[in-house]
């Protein structure tokens, strides 16, 4: 086989990486601009971010910094940064989300490369690459602003660097893994946490040099991961709460809280520890990658990933514990602990999570492939392992799209007969009655259209439709929630009370367009339009106004953010002056009955008749009266210090 002068390398190597990252970078890419603001919770946040330094830095959702969103700030950074240079819009939000998912390919396609040598090591990270390219799930969040696309992104350079550290045995590769971890903490919080367990354990097992030495190197790692982690916390815990927003998603105003609770023991447990409840990936349990929700996004190449494992785990161990048996070790490690994290986890859980399974499966069905296809023609039970693992994976994609078989009808049954022909092409080579070179290269194609036509249908249909911001996924249906019912969901696959790529209608959801014109024309001098409930109409109102919008509540409606006594020193500055209590999102009325209750008892009601609209079932308040009074009140007790001082 003919080499790249100058670098050894095959001639097909370069070519064929750059044809998936261009093919990741169209599926990524392509008519993004229909998405518009994708999820207007976390849209709203960067828009505020482009108005005010100040909600920047902590990650609040209006520029008043009245509340934050519930995860730290750093992937609103990144597209709010972009949002800074080339104005607030969907491109200049979504395109450093779609380039981050393109970068990730790249690097998933290195650090599988770099575990095998030579010609096999090229096959194995491109197989990796257009693998990690084609999931589904993969391509529906990449198009979307939620956060996971940058943690994803900073884990697969944490894993790049900590296989590096041990290949050369290089500590400052190992303390900038750390640090890329936390960075990703500093995304979505603890989730970043699940790679430490195999990073460190396959350091430990495999690096250079004497336990000690390797131990010493973890401490160092260890104090890295601790400072790039807890830095923006501590400075947000620190900072006087009276002049910083309150802590979305927390109990008692702290990011530790949000930390431990609602982004934390929440997430596993449920409700009861502070996290929010109900699950949109269908009923925690072993099986639930593999439950209608979940198995068109996630589960395609999951039983081929497991026995790619345990094959190249076995093919490998007589070898001394370096090359492709740590990286292996390392990218098995990070798929057992999501699976196990996810599937039995009784919180809230977004089929779109599962992203962050992506690059393990990738590298493993990479890695473990080539192994595998190495070893198809020698003696013993491990020469099995391919054919088994194409017959698999074939049945279970068979199975998947036999589930919808109204989408691409035809695509299972072809599935099904290219799976038995790499298995036939695998026998007759042992058999050796057919030319090899020949039969290899039909063998090949047979079992990649086996593997990969399932998952490459599903990856296109986001391209199709507007992502649904709140809940993306991929599948029949388009980039929404794919049609695919689950547990709580709508027949067009939608969960109760959402409405797609928008918030929800009725009380809580898009608050009446006459009514913000009204509002408009009353700011006068006030730094926030209104305060509602919740997350979902505030963000809705500051996308359409660019105006800030208090989320008494936050994400959830339940949030304690909004207190009476703070409402009162709200209005009493002549910061806020309109009050619309309700439900949002499940929540109470947004802050609590007290504060819609002293509403009621204190502010004026705005008929629907004063700004053309209609009733929807709460309430507009005009606290304006009681801010004129409560200023008059305290005008006239310092007029009367005064004059008794005089």
């Amino acid at each position: 086989m003919t080499a790249h002068p100058g670098t050894g390398d095959p001639r097909w190597a370069r070519p064929a990486l750059w044809g998936v990252l261009a093919l990741a970078a169209v599926l990524y890419c392509w008519a993004l601009g229909r998405n518009g603001h994708a999820n207007d919770y976390y849209s709203a946040a960067i828009l505020s971010g482009t108005r005010s330094w100040k909600a920047f830095f902590f990650g609040a959702l209006d520029a008043g910094s009245f509340i934050t969103v519930d995860k730290p700030p750093l992937a609103l950074w990144v597209m709010g940064l972009s949002a800074r240079v080339f104005g607030f819009g969907t491109w200049s939000m979504l395109l450093p989300q779609a380039l981050a998912g393109v970068a990730a390919v790249g690097v998933v396609h290195s650090a599988v490369r770099r575990a095998l040598p030579g010609t096999p090591g090229h096959a194995a990270g491109l197989v990796a690459a257009l693998v990690m390219t084609l999931t589904p799930i993969t391509v529906a969040i990449n198009r979307d602003n939620n956060p996971d696309t940058v943690l994803v992104l900073l884990l697969v350079l944490a894993a790049w660097c900590c296989q590096e550290a041990i290949r050369a045995g290089r500590t400052r590769l190992l303390v900038l893994s750390a640090v890329l971890v936390g960075l990703a903490f500093n995304t979505k919080m603890l989730q970043a946490y699940l790679v430490l367990p195999p990073l460190a354990l396959v350091h430990l097992a495999a690096a250079p040099g004497t336990v000690p030495r390797r131990l010493v190197r973890l401490l160092g790692a260890g104090a890295a991961l601790v400072v790039s982690s807890a830095w923006w916390m501590v400075i947000v815990d620190l900072w006087p709460a009276a002049s910083r927003p309150y802590i979305g998603g927390s109990t008692d105003n702290s990011v530790w809280d949000l930390v431990v609770g609602y982004n934390g023991l929440g997430r596993i447990f449920g409700g009861g520890f502070g996290g929010p409840g109900g699950g949109f990936g269908g009923a925690s349990g072993a099986g639930r990658l593999f439950n209608d929700v979940m198995a068109g996004q996630i589960s395609w190449l999951l039983p081929f990933a497991v026995i790619a494992l345990v094959a190249g785990v076995a093919l490998t161990a007589r070898r001394p514990l370096s090359g492709a048996r740590p990286a292996l070790l390392l990218w098995g490690g990070w798929l057992a602990v999501h699976y196990v994290v996810f599937s039995f986890s009784r919180g809230t859980f977004h089929p779109y999570y599962s992203t962050a399974m992506a690059p393990a499966v990738a590298a493993l069905t990479g890695i473990g492939g080539v192994l595998m296809w190495r070893a198809r023609r020698r003696a013993g039970i491990w020469a099995w392992a391919l054919p088994v693992g194409i017959a698999v994976t074939g049945a279970w994609s068979f199975a998947v799209l036999r589930r919808t078989p109204d989408f691409v009808p035809w695509l299972a049954w072809t599935v099904a007969g290219t799976a038995v022909a790499a298995v036939i092409g695998l026998l007759a080579a042992r058999l050796g009655r057919a030319p090899r070179r020949r039969l290899a290269v039909v063998t090949l194609a047979a079992a990649l259209v086996a593997g990969l036509a399932g998952p490459a249908a599903y990856a296109v249909t986001p391209l199709g439709s507007a992502v649904n911001g709140t809940n993306p996924t991929a599948g029949p249906g388009g980039g929404g929630f794919g049609g695919i019912r689950g547990p709580g969901m709508v027949p067009d696959g939608r969960p109760q009370g959402f409405s797609a790529g928008r918030p929800r209608g009725g009380p809580g959801g898009v608050v009446d367009q006459k009514m913000i014109v009204y509002l408009r024309a009353r700011l006068g001098q006030a730094t926030w339009l209104v305060a509602v409930g919740g997350a979902q109409s505030a963000s809705s109102i500051i996308l359409s106004t660019g105006l800030p919008a208090i989320a008494m509540g936050g994400f959830t409606g339940g949030d304690p953010a909004m207190t009476v006594d703070r409402l009162k020193g709200l209005l009493a500055s002549g910061r806020l002056r309109y009050l619309l209590p309700g439900e949002d999102r499940g929540g109470p009325d947004g802050g609590g009955s007290a504060v819609a209750g002293w509403a009621r008892a204190n502010c004026a009601v705005v008929a629907p008749a004063e700004y053309g609209g209609v009733q929807q079932g709460r309430s507009l308040y005009d606290c304006g009266t009681v801010a004129t009074e409560s200023w008059a009140r305290s005008r006239s007790r310092t007029v009367n210090r005064s004059v008794g001082q005089w």
